[in-house]
Order: C-alpha cells, then sequence, then structure tokens
C-alpha cells in the first residue's frame, strides 16, 4: 500500500520535472492534452469493464443503483461546482 503511494507519487514528481524541461512548447502541450484525453477515455472503458463483468455488482445492481445514481450525480454537480469557482477565481480575464 505504501510502496504504491510512493510510486505514484515518484511518476507525478517525474512528470513535473519533465514538463518543467519541456518548457511551454504548444505542439508538445497539445500532444500531451490529446494523450491525456485518450487516457481518460481508455480508463473509464475499462473501468466499465471491470463492472461488467463483476456478477457481485452485476446482482445487487437494483439496490445498489439509486445510492450509486445519487452518489454519482452528487459528485459530477460538486466537480461543475469547484470547476467553475477554480475558473472564475483563478482563470478569468478581470
Amino acid at each position: 500500500m505504501l510502496t504504491d503511494i510512493i510510486i505514484v507519487l515518484a511518476i507525478m514528481v517525474l512528470g513535473i520535472g519533465i514538463g518543467l524541461i519541456i518548457g511551454n512548447r504548444a505542439k508538445i502541450i497539445k500532444i500531451v492534452g490529446v494523450l491525456t484525453s485518450f487516457s481518460i477515455f481508455l480508463l473509464l472503458f475499462l473501468l466499465g469493464i471491470g463492472v461488467g463483468t463483476n456478477n457481485k455488482i452485476i446482482n445487487n445492481l437494483d439496490s445498489i443503483g439509486i445510492q450509486a445514481l445519487v452518489l454519482s450525480l452528487g459528485a459530477i454537480l460538486g466537480s461543475l461546482i469547484c470547476a467553475y469557482l477554480t475558473y472564475n477565481l483563478f482563470f478569468k480575464k478581470k
């Protein structure tokens, strides 16, 4: 468990270091954005496969469905509110 956290943090620090070395090159930033979007879509797809192949989840979907829906909608709403506030506080030109 602790080693997983250390690995994740090390990868993040490595990424920050590479980002500092690369600098603000528009072509590389565009490629990184595309790769990030692709990675997120791939992770969501693999998560869907994991849920779809888990019989325990599928068999109990009716009992956990409404709770999952409420939690999901709450998470989405919270993310949208935080993104809106962050944009207005830090990125909106005055």
